[in-house]
């Protein structure tokens, strides 16, 4: 039940942050990005009663000016995250009221490489280049992300 596989988490940390993810450290990560990503799936799925439909559009994702920067920031690091192993693991949670839109749920692979990103990022504020993230400095991480994701 792994959003992705080890490697590929480690890999993004590495890029974006120039970091290293302990491996004991990889199941805290997918845990917390698969939370945040079914957040924002709740938000999405507010945004699309709120519109009076019956699909959750991209559009009703909760993506922030900063979050659309991050993508394109993603974007250039080249991984690519694949869907089976993302709706895996959106279907540990309660199921949404709402589908989700072809083209949203094509783009929740890219949705998730951007939050490992984003938190490789912050992680990165607390921790020297070119060091192991260390526990402390990545559970500061996650709560600077509960805070703005």
């Amino acid at each position: 039940m792994k959003v992705e596989g080890a490697y590929k988490i480690e890999q993004i940390f590495k890029k974006a942050a120039g970091l290293r993810l302990p491996k004991n450290r990889v199941k805290e990560v997918e845990e917390k990005i698969d939370a945040k990503l079914y957040d924002m799936l709740l938000v999405a799925q507010e945004n699309t009663g709120y519109n009076g439909r019956d699909v959750i559009w991209l559009s009703d994702m909760p993506l922030t000016n900063a979050i659309k920067r991050s993508v394109s920031e993603f974007e250039k690091i080249e991984e690519e995250l694949e869907l089976k192993p993302v709706l895996q693991r959106l279907a540990i949670h309660p199921p949404l009221r709402y589908e989700m839109e072809v083209a949203l749920e094509k783009r929740l692979p890219e949705i998730v490489g951007t939050l490992i990103y984003i938190l490789a990022r912050i992680t990165a504020e607390f921790s020297p280049k070119d060091s192991i993230a260390s526990e402390d400095e990545i559970k500061r991480a996650f709560r600077v992300l509960d805070m703005t994701v």
